[in-house]
């Protein structure tokens, strides 16, 4: 199942050139393998996706999806393709899958404050995808997925699963109880405050963010739930919460990207209008992080 355990939402390296290029963070994904991650998502959020144009991503996921099956021959790549038009997704879902991942991830299409009817049609469109859907909740960013929606979408035999990144209980339910007719669809949590809660709520996965510099811990939240000991477990979700306090230096990828510098890792660039963290701002970082260094990826990593 594409969205079971954890997934993490992979930056995307940026060359000198300004475009994605793998070779500008290879020791990032060489690290994520150490750490024991085994699936990754590319083109999310913290991966820019819709920052990245489609004309310049063909060569990264070609390279992207290739390099990760050698770090993990039995893990899985899910591709981000959302963007503001239902063609323009999936044309990104036709160079995802020619670069060989197991499934793309597709949010409601941006901009527009698209109703109920057009975000149903979005993804009955995306039937044309050669690989299984997963439906890519994230209002923050797009429209929000309706009990409707929902519905009409979990009919969809090419829809596999979804990534709920809204933290909201209700509309996890409702994805929830789409399991009850249709066992294989699978479930992932993006709210990184609330992952241990929807493990216990029937979750099969997580896909938080955080795990771009502490794969471990995230890791150990899965293990210790699967395992049955609570305490543990809590103890992530909590050193997972602490660790979130990061975004209070600068929120998103600019400070993810900045973290994996540090450590010698990827490149802090990112794709415009974001911009690189200032000194001021790189020392509040250093400074946080050396609070959690066990946990960082790369602090026990041959």
């Amino acid at each position: 199942m594409p969205v079971s355990g954890v997934i993490v939402p992979a930056v995307t390296p940026i060359g000198e050139s300004g475009r994605p290029d793998l070779a500008a963070g290879l020791g990032y994904f060489g690290a994520l393998a150490a750490a024991g991650i085994t699936k990754i998502m590319l083109l999310g959020t913290n991966g820019e996706g819709p920052l990245h144009q489609t004309e310049e991503i063909n060569a990264f996921l070609g390279d992207a999806v290739g390099h990760w099956r050698r770090l993990a021959p039995d893990g899985s790549v899910v591709v981000n393709v959302s963007a503001a038009g239902t063609r323009e997704s999936l044309r990104r879902a036709e160079i995802a899958a020619e670069a060989g991942c197991d499934a793309v991830a597709l949010s409601p299409p941006c901009y527009f404050h698209h109703d109920e009817r057009d975000v149903v049609e979005h993804y009955r469109a995306s039937r044309t995808a050669a690989v299984p859907v997963i439906a890519y909740n994230i209002p923050r960013y797009a429209p929000p997925f309706s009990a409707g929606s929902i519905a009409a979408v979990a009919d969809m035999e090419h829809v596999a699963g979804v990534k709920d990144s809204s933290g909201d209980t209700d509309i996890l339910r409702q994805w929830l109880d789409v399991k009850r007719h249709r066992p294989d669809f699978g479930v992932s949590q993006g709210a990184e405050g609330k992952m241990l809660d929807a493990l216990a709520a029937g979750a099969d996965g997580i896909t938080p963010g955080i795990a771009n510099i502490a794969p471990r811990v995230a890791l150990e939240l899965v293990a210790a739930y699967h395992a049955g000991d609570q305490d543990r477990a809590v103890l992530a979700q909590k050193r997972v919460i602490r660790l979130l306090g990061v975004h209070g230096i600068r929120a998103g990828v600019p400070v993810v990207k900045a973290s994996l510098a540090m450590r010698g890792l990827c490149r802090a660039e990112v794709a415009p209008p974001l911009r690189t963290l200032d000194d001021g701002e790189l020392a509040a970082l250093r400074e946080f992080l050396t609070g959690f260094e066990p946990d960082l990826i790369g602090a026990a990593d041959g």
